[in-house]
């Protein structure tokens, strides 16, 4: 690697102090870490949020799962709050990348991340969640920006994600096998409002399919899928899949997903 300063804040006061000053965030460091050894991200300071007990935690407020930015994926796919409230959540959890990824991979790093085939993105958008940093709260619809871009300002972190209860959720994600990022990933829920439909992996950034939700809405089946149009003209197409498969695997996981969300 190269010098660069490294500092532990206790606080989260102190950790927005030396992120305005200039310093990178890290949290579980699944993408920094690797991204400064091939030379990619070469930062000059790193604030390590790992000893902020307040970023950590699950709780239930109400009809709502409150997740702190640093807990890890293995303590979502675990929770017995998470598993009772929103099942599909713990499922998402639970398939992201190896054991060793799930013990130090967090919720708030892979959100301010927001890597293009990244599984919690689309449970944040599908579910409507709030993301709650240390100045503002964000809806999940004005969060994702674009490839790796979110709403967040540069000296902004991402305290707690609120997940609402959905009547019913699933996610259905077709990995890349060597990388287990979604190659085409789908997060489905039905609310009193109807039903969002969040895809993954398909396109530069997570998305909302207009048509899925408005077919879902009228008849939550996974016949009424069939009939939707997805447009491939928009949509990744590279070495593991063309735009055209992509497409087909949205109508797929989407059907799987409705399946699963009525067993």
């Amino acid at each position: 690697m190269y010098p660069f300063t490294y500092e532990r804040p206790a606080s989260l006061d102190a950790a927005a102090q030396l992120a305005a000053a200039g310093g990178k965030l890290l949290a579980g460091g699944q993408t920094l870490l690797a991204s400064m050894k091939l030379r990619l991200s070469s930062p000059e300071s790193l604030v390590d949020l790992g000893r902020i007990a307040q970023l950590a935690g699950i709780r239930r407020e109400g009809n709502a799962i409150v997740i702190g930015a640093m807990t890890c994926h293995a303590d979502v796919a675990a929770s017995a709050d998470v598993r009772a409230a929103i099942p599909a959540l713990a499922h998402l959890a639970s398939g992201i990348g190896d054991r060793q990824v799930r013990a130090r991979g967090t919720l708030g790093g892979s959100l301010a991340n927001n890597d293009p085939a990244a599984c919690y993105p689309s449970a944040v958008l599908a579910l409507n969640a709030t993301i709650h940093t240390n100045t503002r709260t964000i809806a999940a619809d004005d969060f994702f920006t674009g490839m790796y871009g979110t709403a967040l300002a540069d000296d902004e972190l991402i305290t707690a994600v609120s997940f609402p209860a959905a009547k019913r959720a699933a996610y259905a994600k077709f990995k890349q096998p060597a990388s287990r990022f979604a190659l085409v990933g789908v997060f489905v829920a039905q609310t009193d409002a109807g039903v969002r439909v969040a895809v993954t992996g398909a396109a530069g950034c997570v998305f909302r399919h207009a048509g899925l939700e408005a077919a879902l809405t009228k008849n939550f089946t996974s016949e009424a899928v069939a009939a939707v149009a997805i447009n491939a003209n928009e949509l990744n197409s590279d070495l593991h899949a063309s735009a055209a498969y992509r497409a087909n695997l949205i109508r797929v996981q989407t059907q799987r997903a409705v399946a699963s969300a009525l067993a």
